[in-house]
């Protein structure tokens, strides 16, 4: 069998990131208005931008400092009016418990002149998912700096590989400068590469960068900083002068600094020094808690600088007898001098005279360790925490912020006299924050907290002046909370307490001056979504409105940022009404249209609500049939319905309000309308060459006060609107060329970016009057633009009014990367005779139309005849101001850069079929702009393409464009409404007819799948879902304390000060969950030392039911009693009985958890699962089958010896798979009669098994297996095979390194085109790293060109980071000649063949002797979710 395995979600959350100026809009200047005052309102500007990556995922982000819009809310002004205080930014209210993001504030009296607010937030710049696994980022200058005073980014991976990338205005994205690979290495080549990380340090001066390798050992790339230094290094080899960078080198570190070095912990740049200089923290003589008594503070500390050109490597402070659970160091600010470790149970300070200064947490330190501790207060005396997990930062010189591992805020003071450290102090926990996983000061008043197991944080660390009274100058705390927080606060969480001298001995101009004190008010300006790792997962079955829907819903998040994530293919909407009555097959356009009363004969508007003024007032909608077409304008009736306002005989091609929203222009087969609000016509135009009618007009866009037609034959019509007349006219079209020109399709373009007009240039005035009145009514429009792609495939942008020629670009319809102005002259598209025929590349349609939620960019929209749909957005083109080489008196200094691009099987009918019936069966694809507000305060802009394959295309501020499916099978016609005044409403005629639709708000649309997070504060390890019932049973995994008890129930140890705590264990319950409402129905509470591995639906045999069979749920625990005695466990059988609801709760049907039945075994139940009427679990090395009996106990009838550790169950008819964690996966089958287990084969090598599932399509079968590395490994049963030996070994096929590790596995029915009598298997994983994948079954023909093609990928396309995707996925095997890579296709690297231009595509097919269609067939048949 042969597999595609795709990401269907990449990895979730951040693990490591960077602050840099990576990209040209960070140098932007602060725009300042003339006469302008510090307080006056500005502009957006960026601060830096911020590199995040977690696994095989990068992510660039803007950080942008932009002026706070006012929300419209009526209980926050009279708040404001009441108080007179202003809200801070990013304020969030914290609940009782204390969880949540907190902010502690000091309320202050807002005064009339007041500066501006601003707010921080994060904006998506690129994304990229790569080949390989990122261990480190990290910011550099190099020489080229001083030129374009940008940063570059260093990236390392799991392979010791470093590359070097700068961003590149022209393609605007990230390039690769050079890629350093230390593979082969002599540390790499004698070890185990999976049991080392290479972790990534750069100098803070930029002078060289290290990375770890095994055997304690460096790798040093430096970095040219200036000429000079150039100058010196190229004196003897000149051919490296292009480069940025001296030639790297290996540090031995045991060799070349000192012996003893072994065994690091962790490793640090530290600043203010002459030379670079590194901090190494290590372990000669490793040791744990069981051999404290023979070693004991075994960390050292070793400070040496890095003579790069000398090679030597001076040591400048040698520090021993720290404790050995140090695993973090931190350089302190050059200010300060010297560095900060983090241990287990203290913060130690270092400097470099040898002195340490020690802050101990609680009361282990002195029981682990001999280091001497200072005299302690009472309070920390009492103070018990710990620091495992924790991360810190520096907010100011002497002040450090330390977040333990559930996110609890501490605010650390370095206390100086003179020069000399002499004690750290920490005050109480200031906050609750996001779970961290890296800390990163990227200004000097944010800070960014990542996570990998939930949302990263944006948090604004500023400093500022508090005035303090003289009698409480000292006696206040350095740190205070103030736990009732209110949205219009300012947040001053922490204050250092040292006040200010006043001037003049306590006297400025004859008045008492106040004293100050600075304090730190640390508020949360923005965050990051993420889900986390998926610890489990199981398909349920939700409502959106009155549809049933498939989700999976995912176990993911840790401690208390843990729940649930839900998540759906399509997009998710739910009906309001249906609206049968208006019909809409072949259109349907809701407009804002004006109405007028008249009086007397004059004419006046309809007072309305301001607040509804931009609604809609009327549908207008088009049928087909009866022939030749109808279309109805309908208005809203008083009770909320429809009613029909007018009939007109006719198909109408396009519709939208005009002249200021007070007419309709109506565009039909051949004619242009102008009609008043009530359906009346105004002026009529039709479509006629003389007295011979022209062709029927197919197409048509609408921008007042311009109207644009395409007809049949291809030539076009342009006409403009006289306001002051209430008609239109043709306009002249003469600078376009001959009239008879041919075009395949246009679109009107207003800028409502600014972007066209600030990038335009022009040596004539292109924004002359009109001869209309539209600027004098209009005055506050924007530019408006016409957009043309001539048949040969060239795209020109003309400005109006005046249509002069301002972008032209002849490579749009190969679908080119980047899309420059070429500076060409209006080309020559004269109709041809023969006509032309329609060609698969030719351009069907085109849009510019801006995407995005709170700054939408100007994207372009091109969908080919073939089915191609690209998306290209639109960027300042850069080419300064030099003049264009060209005639043209006005350019368009813009360009447009790929950023989507898919491919749609698209059905046609014949060609010469011109039937009325084959006119009613032709799909409409048309790309639909819209603006909605699903919720207050948040619009997104988008596009919807209608047909066959109809989708939602979005894009957030925090993520690309996504391409959602809407869930319809085919979309006739769209239209946003707001006529029943909501601005979040949708016409869609469907194969249901036309019906109103609107999102279901809760979704998040920041990832390729829209998902929803039940916030639950724990997390849980396990999840099922009871078909019979519909709901969800899940394991909550918790920690409580741990206590030994002897024979006689006495504990066997307790602490025996406060800040000595008992151990923790892992403990489950089990809950009964509701997926309608995401409550807890009931639950059961096992005990605090037993926690649960497993966990099933079976069908046992009962006496209860009529059937003899009934579903049950299965648990395996295990019970863990100590170091000192063996582990026990249990097998559990739950039933989900009904109950009689609560009135007073839920008048709904009410379910509760019966336990049936407990079963004891002497070793824990690591897995269960069920054959038809009978419990599969394992205890320990041996496997079970078990019958239910009388409803109360559980009879085993078989079982089987197979291996160590059995971590994994899967069941099909009467076969097993065992997965084990030592002794690979076993193939088992199971009889009646006799009852029997018979092993059928088994893999005979030592393999980890994680999961093990059956893998078949089409008559075959196969074993997949995931182990804790990440490698998939798909098995044969074949006894046919002579290496089976008679079927007695199972058979390797393919090995695949997925590069993260999966625990749940869900296999799915996949239905193909001709829907077989047995669906083909999809395996769904769900990582530790919160990848979401899918492997699905490949037809052999397919496989072997999509083989073919990954391999002409892995060779001829230029990979980001100039990584190899062949090499990141082979596995290392020594069991045979060469790897067994071929069997697994990779969906990652398979998905760069959709965005390639076509010429590449053609390229790349006729190399492999297959068609370009023909492969994305292919690819289409196999790319979904699920």
């Amino acid at each position: 069998m042969h597999a595609l395995r795709q990401e269907i979600l990449p990895p979730s959350g951040v693990e490591f990131a960077t602050s840099l100026r990576l990209t040209p809009s960070t140098l932007e200047e602060l725009p300042t208005p003339p006469n302008a005052t510090t307080r006056h309102e500005f502009a957006a500007r960026a601060l830096c931008n911020v590199v995040i990556a977690r696994s095989s995922i990068l992510r660039i982000f803007e950080v942008r400092e932009e002026p706070v819009v006012p929300q419209v809310d009526d209980e926050r002004e009279r708040k404001k009016a009441l108080k007179g205080t202003e809200a801070v930014e990013g304020e969030v209210a914290m609940d009782e418990q204390g969880e949540g993001f907190v902010n502690i504030a000091k309320s202050s009296g807002q005064t009339a002149d007041v500066a501006v607010r601003t707010t921080t937030k994060f904006y998506l710049v690129r994304e990229h998912r790569l080949h390989g696994i990122v261990t480190g980022i990290e910011g550099v200058k190099i020489i080229t700096t001083l030129e374009d005073k940008l940063d570059r980014l260093l990236v390392s991976f799991r392979d010791a590989k470093i590359a070097l990338l700068e961003w590149s205005f022209a393609v605007h994205d990230l390039i690769t400068v050079s890629i350093h690979t230390y593979e082969r290495a002599p540390q790499l080549m004698t070890s185990d590469p999976s049991l080392f990380r290479a972790e990534l340090r750069v100098d803070p001066h930029s002078r060289c960068s290290a990375l770890s390798l095994p055997k304690d050992a460096f790798a040093i790339l430096p970095f040219y900083q200036t000429q000079a230094e150039l100058d010196v290094m190229d004196q003897d080899q000149t051919h490296t002068r292009d480069v940025p960078y001296a030639p790297s080198f290996i540090l031995d570190l045991p060799a070349a600094v000192d012996q003893n070095i072994r065994n690091i912990v962790d490793f640090v740049f530290l600043p203010g020094f002459n030379k670079p200089t590194i901090a190494v923290l290590f372990q000669t003589q490793q040791t744990w808690t069981g051999r404290l008594k023979e070693f004991k503070d075994t960390a050292r500390l070793v400070i040496f600088t890095l003579d790069i050109v000398t090679q030597t490597y001076p040591i400048i402070t040698s520090v021993q007898g720290l404790p050995y659970d140090c695993f973090a160091i931190m350089a302190c600010p050059a200010s300060l001098g010297g560095v900060v470790i983090l241990s287990c149970n203290s913060i130690i300070y270092v400097d470099q005279s040898y002195r340490l200064v020690i802050l101990p947490l609680n009361g282990w330190q002195a029981r682990i360790s001999d280091f001497p501790l200072p005299s302690s207060t009472p309070e920390q005396r009492d103070c018990n925490i710990h620091l495992e997990g924790c991360h810190a930062t520096f907010v100011d010189d002497r002040t450090l912020f330390l977040i333990l591992k559930d996110g609890t805020v501490y605010p650390v003071d370095i206390v100086v006299e003179g020069k000399v450290v002499t004690k750290m102090t920490m005050s109480s926990a200031l906050a609750q924050t996001t779970i961290p996983s890296v800390i990163r000061r990227i200004t000097d008043t944010h800070v960014f907290i990542g996570s990998t197991v939930g949302p990263s944080v944006l948090l604004n660390a500023a400093q500022v002046e508090e005035d303090v009274d003289e009698d409480e100058e000292m006696s206040s705390p350095t740190a205070f909370v103030q736990m009732h927080i209110d949205y219009d606060d300012d947040d001053d969480i922490y204050g250092d307490s040292e006040a200010k001298e006043p001037a003049t001995n306590g006297h400025v101009n004859g008045k008492v001056a106040k004293k100050t004190r600075t304090v730190i008010r640390l508020s949360e300006c923005d965050s990051l979504p993420a889900y986390g790792p998926i610890a489990d997962m199981t398909f349920s079955l939700a409502r959106n409105g009155e549809r049933h829907v498939p989700e999976l819903v995912a176990a993911t998040g840790s401690g208390h940022l843990g729940g649930f994530t839900v998540f759906q293919r399509d997009l998710p909407i739910r009906t309001k009404r249906k609206l049968h009555a208006i019909g809409g097959a072949r259109g349907m356009w809701s407009l804002p249209i004006r109405q007028t009363v008249k009086t007397g004969g004059i004419s006046y508007e309809h007072a309305m609500d301001p607040y509804h003024a931009e609604n809609d007032t009327l549908i207008l909608s088009t049928d087909i049939n009866p022939s030749p077409g109808l279309s109805r304008i309908a208005t809203r009736a008083a009770k909320g319905d429809v009613s029909i306002a007018t009939r007109i005989q006719g198909t109408t091609i396009g519709a939208a309000p005009f002249f200021q929203r007070t007419a309709i222009l109506h565009v039909v087969t051949n004619a242009i309308r102008v009609l008043e609000p009530d359906g009346t016509e105004r002026q009529i135009i039709k479509d006629m060459d003389g007295n011979m009618p022209r062709p029927k007009i197919r197409a048509c866009s609408i921008s007042d006060p311009f109207v644009l037609i395409v007809r049949e034959d291809d030539s076009i019509g342009l006409f403009i609107g006289e306001t002051e007349r209430g008609k239109i006219r043709r306009k002249d079209m003469s600078p376009m060329g001959d009239k008879s020109s041919r075009y395949l399709s246009g679109c009107f373009y207003v800028d409502s970016t600014g972007l066209f007009e600030k990038n335009l240039k022009s040596s004539l005035a292109l924004d002359g009057a009109t001869t209309t009145l539209q600027a004098a009514v209009n005055p506050g429009s924007s530019g408006q633009s016409l957009l043309l792609v001539r048949p040969q495939g060239i795209l020109e942008i003309w400005n109006l009014p005046k249509l002069a020629l301002v972008f032209s670009t002849s490579i749009i319809s190969s679908l080119q990367n980047v899309l420059t102005d070429s500076h060409d002259t209006p080309a020559l598209s004269l109709p041809q005779d023969p006509p032309r025929k329609p060609q698969d590349l030719d351009i069907e349609q085109i849009l510019l139309a801006p995407i995005g939620q709170s700054t939408p960019r100007p994207h372009l929209f091109v969908f080919l005849r073939s089915g191609q749909l690209t998306i290209y957005e639109a960027h300042a083109g850069g080419q300064g101001s030099d003049p264009p080489p060209t005639v043209r008196v006005s350019s368009l200094d813009i360009k447009f850069v790929k950023v989507l691009s898919k491919a749609f099987e698209i059905q046609r009918p014949e060609e010469g079929e011109k039937s009325i019936l084959a006119e009613q069966k032709r799909v409409l694809r048309m790309l639909v702009p819209f603006v909605t507000a699903p919720a207050p305060g948040t619009t997104y802009s988008g596009v919807f393409f209608t047909g066959d394959r109809p989708s939602w295309i979005l894009s957030t501020d925090k993520c690309g464009l996504q391409l959602y499916p809407s869930g319809h099978n085919v979309v006739h016609a769209f239209t946003p409404c707001s006529l029943w005044d909501s601005k979040g409403d949708f016409l869609l005629y469907s194969e249901e007819g036309p019906s109103l639709l609107e999102w279901i708000p809760e979704f998040d649309l920041n990832g390729p799948l829209p998902s929803r997070n039940i916030s639950r504060g724990r997390s849980y390890s396990n999840l099922i879902f009871d078909a019979s019932t519909h709901l969800i049973v899940a394991a909550s995994s918790l920690q409580a304390r741990f206590a030994s008890f002897d024979e006689d129930g006495n504990k066997v140890w307790e602490p025996e000060t406060s800040n000595i705590s008992d151990p923790l264990c892992d403990c489950s319950t089990l809950e009964l969950v509701s997926p309608d409402l995401w409550v807890t129905m009931d639950g059961y509470e096992f005990a605090t030392n037993e926690f649960i591995n497993d966990m099933t639906v079976v069908s046992l045999e009962t006496a209860g039911t009529e059937t003899g069979t009934k579903e049950f749920i299965a648990v395996g625990t295990s019970i863990n009693r100590g170091e000192d005695l063996a582990v026990k466990g249990a097998t559990y059988i739950f039933e989900i009985a009904e109950v009689v609801p609560d009135p007073a709760f839920s008048s709904k049907r009410w379910y509760k958890l019966r336990l049936r039945c407990r079963d004891d075994a002497k070793g824990p139940v690591t897995a269960v699962c069920g054959f038809s009427g009978y419990l599969v679990s394992s205890m320990g090395q041996k496997v079970f089958v078990r019958a239910f009996d009388s409803d109360e106990r559980l009879v085993g009838v078989a079982f089987l010896d197979v291996g160590v550790y059995v971590t994994s169950l899967r069941t099909l008819k009467n076969l097993l798979l065992v997965g084990d964690a030592v002794k690979s996966v076993s193939f088992i089958a199971f009889q009646e009669d006799p009852y029997k287990l018979s092993l059928l084969g088994k893999d005979i090598n030592r393999v980890c098994v994680n999961n093990a599932d059956f893998f078949f399509a089409d008559g075959q079968l196969s074993i997949l297996t995931g182990d804790e590395e990440g490698i998939i490994r798909m098995y044969d049963y074949n006894p046919h095979d002579p290496e089976s030996k008679d079927g007695r070994h199972l058979l390797l096929r393919t090995e695949f390194n997925s590069q993260s590790e999966y625990r749940a596995s869900i296999l799915v029915a996949r239905r193909t085109g001709d829907d077989p009598m047995i669906p083909q298997a999809k395996l769904i994983t769900g990582s530790t790293d919160g990848t979401l994948a899918s492997l699905t079954p490949v037809e052999e023909h397919v496989f072997k060109r999509l083989q073919l093609l990954q391999g002409q990928l892995t060779r001829n396309v230029q990979h980001v980071a100039g990584l190899n995707p062949k090499a990141f996925r082979i596995v290392r095997n020594d069991y045979v000649s060469k790897p067994l890579s071929k069997g697994i296709l990779d969906g990652n690297l398979l998905g760069h063949f959709e965005a390639l231009p076509i010429a590449r595509q053609v390229d790349v097919t006729r190399e492999i002797g297959t068609e370009r269609m023909t492969v994305l067939k292919d690819w289409i048949g196999v790319n979904s979710p699920w």
